[in-house]
């Protein structure tokens, strides 16, 4: 069975490369491409082995917003801002962008689009009437789970990295994406992003390695082609040959925020507000109102500055000053949200911005010019200036309670 197995893949590895892997069990067939999300050398494989197999069903690593982000050119400009802004996944959408925005420039190079590959075996499947199966999990949930599960250094890292990156020069040809491609290089690079940022690792590439063999598995038909990441293979391998079970709805929950974080988040402006009220008993109402004046002036005044450094308009900028002293008492909406907010009511982005955005986002000047990546702008330093005036406000309220 073995001999049998290793045969089938030397033969579709002489028909095709070697990013196609086969896995046999329970009298199935699961017929494995790796791709590179931005090669055109991948597009071109994915189609030649869906015509030739003629597989039961096409599995492909995408979920339904990402497919429809994929075949829908205009999907940035059906992005409804005020609903993302109210549900406070402003933070997550930038997240999404940060990936989008690196993956699109290195695309650029070599003069492909980012899933091109992944979109190429859908239409091949449609053209010839073979089911498709969108087997990856939603990128929201992945992207939240990421997220929530990092720890503030991590995040902060994952961030400067991100954007350091955005910026950084490099050259990339197919043969370097061929080099990528290969085992011993992937491996390599799985293991230096499990020792830089484990959680990344785990969230990214395991859990999703686990749902796209088990999505895989539970697609109908006894030949399956499924079209994956080449970072994602060896996983997909080896949850098909050791048939193991999993229930996906463990590894599609949105964890909660460690219990710091809201201890935090709720410790800091009850300290503060203990702490105007004591001051008010033991030494006067005048010196309760002193600092209650100085935590309005010290959260007011740098996240105003923040808008103002984004160039946002005249509300937002009096919004982030009047909103950063309230929403720094509660962890449920934060400044920069209420910011975000205001700029796009007062300055929604047209829609050639909206079609821009991908291509702007690596401009650190296009941030002032497109109004969708000045709400991001504002987002960001109203959060920052806030942050930091909550910090200066509860030292200098604390210290003269102490003294």
């Amino acid at each position: 069975m073995r001999d049998n197995l290793e045969e089938k893949t030397n033969t579709l590895e002489n028909k095709y490369s070697e990013d196609v892997q086969v896995v046999e069990k329970n009298g199935r067939e699961f017929i494995i491409v790796g791709t590179a999300h931005i090669s055109r050398q991948s597009a071109d494989l994915v189609k030649e082995v869906i015509i030739r197999e003629m597989p039961d069903t096409v599995c492909i690593e995408l979920d339904e917003k990402r497919y429809k982000a994929l075949s829908e050119k205009n999907r940035w400009e059906n992005l409804d801002l005020k609903t993302i802004i109210k549900e406070k996944q402003l933070s997550t959408l930038l997240m999404n962008l940060v990936l989008a925005s690196y993956q699109k420039k290195l695309g650029e190079k070599l003069g492909v689009t980012p899933g091109t590959e992944l979109l190429e075996a859908a239409n091949t499947a449609k053209e010839l009437n073979l089911p498709i199966e969108l087997c990856d999990r939603e990128v929201r949930i992945t992207l939240r789970r990421s997220w929530n599960l990092m720890s503030l250094w991590q995040k902060i890292k994952f961030l400067t990295g991100s954007l350091a990156g955005l910026f950084e020069k490099q050259e990339l040809t197919e043969e370097k994406l061929a080099e990528l491609r290969s085992k011993d290089v992937l491996s390599e690079m799985m293991e230096e992003l499990g020792k830089a940022m484990p959680v990344l690792k785990r969230v990214l590439i395991d859990e999703r390695d686990t749902y796209l063999a088990e999505k895989m598995k539970r697609a109908e038909g006894k030949k399956i082609v499924a079209v994956v990441g080449a970072g994602h293979v060896k996983g997909i391998i080896n949850h098909l040959e050791n048939d193991i079970n999993v229930d996906l709805s463990e590894i599609e929950e949105i964890p909660k925020s460690a219990p710091v974080v809201k201890i935090i988040g709720w410790g800091i402006p009850a300290i503060i507000i203990a702490s105007i009220t004591y001051i008010g008993y033991s030494k006067g109402l005048t010196e309760a109102g002193d600092n209650a004046l100085f935590w309005f002036l010290a959260n007011g005044i740098p996240s105003a500055i923040g808008a103002l450094i984004a160039l946002a308009h005249p509300y937002t900028i009096i919004a982030s000053f009047l909103a950063a002293p309230f929403t720094s008492l509660t962890p449920v909406i934060g400044a920069g949200y209420v910011a975000a907010f205001v700029q796009v009511y007062f300055q929604p982005p047209v829609v050639k911005e909206f079609e821009s955005v991908m291509t702007d986002f690596n401009k650190p000047k296009k941030w002032w010019k497109n109004k969708l990546l000045k709400v991001f702008l504002v987002f960001i330093l109203a959060s920052l200036g806030s942050v930091l005036g909550t910090y200066i406000g509860f030292f200098e309220i604390v210290s003269n309670v102490i003294n």
